[in-house]
């Protein structure tokens, strides 16, 4: 056997230890600390989507269950609100401390879950680690406000948590973006109930054990499986939670609102993405090669902040799409597992068709298909990366969201020309800019529709910025104090320095 080959093989063997108890008792839901299965006694399979086999059988919950977890978190969260922000501190680094002991366990199950390769998922334990340490450290300063006197009057303010909110993850990355939901949630002081996607189960169970094994109280956290049109719907009309936290495509979201609307409901959104990355002439063409092909071909292309429009300036586009042809046609596609594999399979065959689909419609609307618009033979989910050149901004393949490994390039003369084709769609996410000139780039950017834009860079998070998108991307912002601000109300005391004159009525 090759290294690859024992490597592949070990880490399949290590899945299967991991994977054992959810084979043999299947993923129950856990509310106010306790495995409890659906209340109908329903339950659903969930498969891999690297060979279609079945991994194992997942709680069914309905608008019963999402009760008794919305009632825990209201009992809960008296207690853990007014806890010393001290001790809520030491229990999420011990979380933490739980995530890092098991990170090869949740990076074998995440794979195998989703069809994510392992050289991404292998890091995904680590970053949701992070992101507990993050919040755990800002949990006491959470409360605190500022002091803004006026003549007569002290003003002060504070902020305290919303109360129990709802968090709704999405099948991508779902271990970090799932820990990137809830650490400040519970450092802030709420308690949650969380229902992830139920096309990747799995981690979820895992993260809810490891917080409780760190000395979370019951009722603190819930977790409840099931369908968005079930579980998910009854958690957005609940009356006892406050607030929504939602991952997910715009369709959803809108949805969301509209369904929180009676019990006017907190939202914070983010969604889709058609993400540009514009290259002028004067870039470092081979980094910006590089960061073009990082960001829509890793993790499947199943990001909302991936590049999936390539806009290029004419005169290098040639030469770039030359160069950009040959790496996609080098991409190594594979099992998860694999050291070596650079792209997994998609997470499900309805996400397969969805993707797959737009090859038909590219050459429907007259693109040229340059690389991949090909399945590889075999079972799984698997697609070859593909990139479409020859289109034209109003074409479906580049106002579209396709969520996979598909890039759509796009040729423009001017930087007008590019302004406009990147801000002509509904999304506004993210943005990615390669040039040299420094004013440029800034006059770009101050006019690029997106909440977040980087600059001869790939994505690169920083913890403390803000983290959101604008139009049909989102509502809201997470990190730093952006995520305190909404999963905490605002609270202003006013305190009288003297005996001010008060208007006299009827006296």
């Amino acid at each position: 056997m090759t290294d690859r080959q024992t490597a592949l093989a070990g880490n399949i063997d290590k899945l299967e230890k991991h994977l054992a108890r959810f084979r043999s008792h299947g993923i129950a839901n856990l509310i106010d600390g306790q495995s409890v299965q659906a209340h109908a006694g329903m339950s659903f399979e969930t498969h891999s989507p690297v060979d279609e086999t079945l991994i194992c059988r997942v709680a069914k919950s309905d608008a019963a269950d999402i009760d008794a977890a919305a009632q825990a978190a209201k009992k809960a969260f008296p207690a853990w609100r007014d806890m010393k922000a001290t001790e809520r501190k030491a229990i999420l680094h011990r979380i933490a401390d739980g995530i890092t002991a098991r990170a090869e366990e949740i990076a074998l199950c995440e794979c195998w879950d989703t069809g994510q390769a392992l050289r991404f998922m292998s890091k995904a334990a680590l970053r949701g680690a992070e992101n507990f340490r993050f919040f755990a450290d800002k949990a006491t300063s959470a409360r605190d406000g500022q002091t803004l006197p006026s003549p007569t009057l002290m003003n002060i303010t504070t902020r305290v948590p919303i109360g129990p909110v709802g968090i709704i993850t999405p099948w991508n990355t779902p271990f970090m973006l799932s820990t990137w939901k809830i650490a400040p949630a519970l450092a802030a002081g709420c308690t949650i109930v969380h229902k992830p996607a139920e096309f990747s189960p799995l981690t979820a169970r895992i993260l809810a054990e490891i917080a409780h094994e760190a000395g979370l109280p019951d009722g603190v956290w819930n977790l409840v499986n099931g369908y968005g049109e079930d579980a998910g719907k009854a958690l957005t009309e609940h009356p006892a939670i406050k607030a929504i936290a939602f991952v997910g495509e715009s369709r959803t979201g809108s949805m969301i609102m509209k369904q929180g609307a009676d019990t006017l409901k907190r939202v914070h959104f983010e969604l889709g993405g058609k993400n540009p990355v514009v290259v002028f002439d004067d870039a470092d063409l081979n980094r910006a090669l590089d960061a073009a092909i990082f960001m829509i071909y890793s993790l499947n292309g199943e990001r909302c902040t991936s590049s999936s429009r390539l806009l290029i300036q004419r005169s290098i586009a040639d030469e770039f799409l030359t160069k950009l042809k040959q790496r996609v046609d080098n991409i190594r596609v594979g099992h998860p597992l694999d050291p070596a594999t650079e792209m997994g399979p998609l997470i499900h065959s309805i996400h397969h068709e969805k993707v797959t689909s737009y090859f038909d419609i590219a050459r429907e609307e007259g693109a040229t298909i340059a690389a991949g618009g090909t399945v590889p033979e075999g079972p799984g989910h698997y697609v070859r990366p593909t990139l479409f050149t020859n289109a034209r901004p109003n074409m479906r393949i580049a106002q579209e969201e396709i969520f996979g490994p598909v890039l759509t390039a796009i040729a423009f003369d001017s930087e007008e020309e590019a302004l406009t084709i990147a801000n002509g769609i509904e999304y506004g996410l993210t943005g990615y800019i390669w040039t040299n000139d420094l004013s440029r780039s800034l006059r770009f950017a101050n006019q690029l529709e997106a909440g977040m834009i980087w600059v001869n860079s790939e994505n690169v998070r920083h913890l403390p910025t803000p983290f959101g998108g604008v139009k049909a991307s989102g509502i809201g912002r997470d990190g730093g104090d952006w995520s305190f601000d909404f999963y905490m109300e605002q609270k202003h005391i006013g305190l009288a320095l003297g005996q001010h004159a008060i208007p006299q009525l009827g006296a």
